[in-house]
C-alpha cells in the first residue's frame, strides 16, 4: 500500500481577533460597493424623474406583469414585484445576518450586545416619538415607521471614506446597531402595517413552514426543493395580508447554522483524495470522478447552509436587487415647495435629530447605568457621530413608506427621506473625520 503524503509547511497564524476582524473587513468591503451603487441608482432614478423622461420612467414602473398559473392570472406592477418579490430576498439575507450575530457575533453575549441593542432601541424609539408628536391627527400619522430603520449599505460606505477615522470598535458597534434595529424594522411591517388577514392562507404558509423544518431535520439538502418551499411559503404570507417579505426574515432565521459535513470527515476525504491522485487508481475515470464528487460534496457541505446562502446572496442583493429597488421607488418629482410639507418635514427631523439623539441618549444611559461599556476607541463625541450617520435611512425608510402612506404623501416621504439621510451623512461624517484621535472617552 502506498505510503500517505506528509503535509508540511506552516499554516497562516490567526490571532484571535483576525477571527472577528477578518470577516468584519471582507463584510464591509461588500457593503461599501454596495452603498457605492446604491447611491448611483438613487441618483439616477432621481435625475431621470425629474427630466423630460420623467413621465415614461415612472410608468414603466407602474406597468403590470403576470403569468397564468391554472386558472388563475397572477398580475402585479413591475415595482410590486420588485417591492415584494426580489426584497423578500433581500430580507431573507437580512434574516441570515441576524442569525449569525446571535450564534456568532457580537449579539451572542450580553455584555457585547448591550449598547448596539440599547442603541437600536433608542434610535427606534425616539425618531417614531417625534414623527408622531409632529404628525399626530393627521393623513402622514400611519408613515411613524418610517424612520425607525438604519440603512448598512450607505452607512458602511460613509466608514470607508473615512477609514481609518473609524475606530474598529464603532464599526462593529453600528453594524450590531444596523442588525438589531432590522429586527425591529421587520416587527414593525409585520405588527403596525397588517391590517387584515387572512387566516387560511397564513395557516398554508405556517404549514409550508413546519414541513421546511421537517426537511431539514430530514437531512434534505436539495436547493431546488427549499426553493419551491420558499415560494410556496412567500406565496401564503402574500395573500394572508401580513407582508411577504416576512416570509424572507423567518426562513434565514430557520437556516441551520452548523455544516453537515464535520472538518474530521473533510480531512479524511482531503487525505483519501491526495492519496488517489498520487497511485495508480487516479487513471480509472470511474474511480477518479467518484473521488472528486466525494471531495466536492464533502467540502461544500462543511460550510454551514447560513455561511453558504449569506456568502452567495449577498452580491445579488447589494449589486442587482436592492440598485433595482432604488430605481424602482427612489424616483421622485421634487418641487422646492414639497420640502416644507408636514410629511417631509417630519421625516427629515425624525432622522436628522431623532436617531442621533435616541442612540446617543440610550447608549449614555446604559453605559451610566453599568449594562454596557464604551468599545475600546469610541469616544461620546464619535457615538454621536455614529449616531447622525444611523440616520441614514433609504432602503427600509422607503420600503416602510410605501407600506404606510400613497400618493403625494409617500412621494413627500421619500423627499424627507433623502433629504434626512443625505444631511445626517454629511454631519457625521464631518464629526468623525473632526474627532480627536484620542481612545479614552471624553
Amino acid at each position: 500500500m502506498m505510503e500517505m503524503p506528509k503535509l508540511s509547511g506552516p499554516g497562516p497564524i490567526r490571532k484571535p481577533i483576525q477571527v472577528l476582524v477578518d470577516p468584519l473587513k471582507r463584510f464591509m468591503l461588500i457593503e461599501a460597493a454596495d452603498g457605492a451603487i446604491l447611491l448611483v441608482a438613487a441618483l439616477t432614478a432621481l435625475i431621470v424623474a425629474n427630466s423630460s423622461w420623467g413621465p415614461a420612467y415612472l410608468a414603466f414602473w407602474q406597468k403590470d406583469l403576470g403569468f397564468v398559473l391554472g386558472d388563475k392570472l397572477v398580475r402585479m406592477p413591475l415595482q410590486l414585484w420588485i417591492n415584494d418579490g426580489l426584497m423578500a430576498v433581500f430580507f431573507f439575507v437580512v434574516g441570515l445576518e441576524v442569525k449569525r450575530e446571535f450564534v456568532t457575533g457580537e449579539l451572542r453575549e450580553c455584555k457585547h450586545a448591550a449598547l448596539p441593542v440599547a442603541a437600536a432601541i433608542g434610535g427606534m424609539l425616539v425618531p417614531a416619538a417625534i414623527y408622531l408628536f409632529l404628525q399626530w391627527g393627521t393623513p402622514g400619522e400611519r408613515g411613524w415607521g418610517i424612520p425607525m430603520a438604519t440603512d448598512i449599505a450607505f452607512v458602511v460606505g460613509c466608514m470607508a471614506i473615512l477609514g481609518p477615522r473609524i475606530p474598529n470598535g464603532l464599526r462593529i458597534m453600528l453594524l450590531s446597531l444596523a442588525i438589531a434595529d432590522d429586527i425591529g424594522a421587520v416587527l414593525v411591517i409585520a405588527i403596525g402595517y397588517t391590517e387584515h388577514i387572512h387566516m387560511l392562507s397564513l395557516g398554508l404558509s405556517l404549514v409550508g413552514i413546519g414541513l421546511f423544518v421537517l426537511l431539514l431535520k430530514a437531512g434534505v439538502r436539495n436547493n431546488l426543493v427549499f426553493i419551491l418551499m420558499g415560494i410556496f411559503i412567500w406565496a401564503g404570507f402574500h395573500e394572508s395580508g401580513i407582508h411577504a417579505t416576512v416570509a424572507g426574515v423567518i426562513l434565514g432565521l430557520l437556516t441551520p447554522t452548523k455544516g453537515f459535513v464535520r472538518r474530521v470527515r473533510l480531512n479524511f476525504m482531503i487525505k483519501r483524495t491526495l492519496h488517489l491522485m498520487q497511485g495508480d487508481h487516479w487513471e480509472y475515470p470511474a474511480e477518479r470522478y467518484a473521488t472528486l464528487r466525494q471531495m466536492e460534496r464533502c467540502a461544500r457541505e462543511t460550510l454551514s447552509p447560513l455561511e453558504r446562502m449569506e456568502t452567495e446572496l449577498h452580491p445579488w442583493v447589494g449589486f442587482v436587487i436592492m440598485p433595482l429597488f432604488a430605481l424602482a421607488n427612489a424616483g421622485v418629482v421634487v418641487q422646492m415647495a414639497d420640502l416644507a410639507m408636514p410629511v417631509a418635514t417630519a421625516t427629515m427631523i425624525s432622522l436628522m435629530l431623532g436617531k442621533p439623539i435616541g442612540i446617543f441618549g440610550f447608549s449614555w444611559l446604559a453605559v451610566k447605568s453599568r449594562l454596557a461599556l464604551l468599545p475600546e476607541g469610541v469616544t461620546w463625541r464619535r457615538l454621536f457621530g455614529g449616531g447622525l450617520l444611523g440616520g441614514i435611512g433609504f432602503t427600509m425608510a422607503i420600503f416602510i413608506a410605501g407600506l404606510a402612506l400613497d400618493g403625494q404623501l409617500l412621494n413627500h416621504a421619500k423627499i424627507g427621506i433623502m433629504i434626512g439621510s443625505l444631511i445626517s451623512a454629511v454631519l457625521g461624517m464631518l464629526i468623525l473625520f473632526t474627532a480627536p484621535n484620542k481612545t479614552e472617552p471624553d
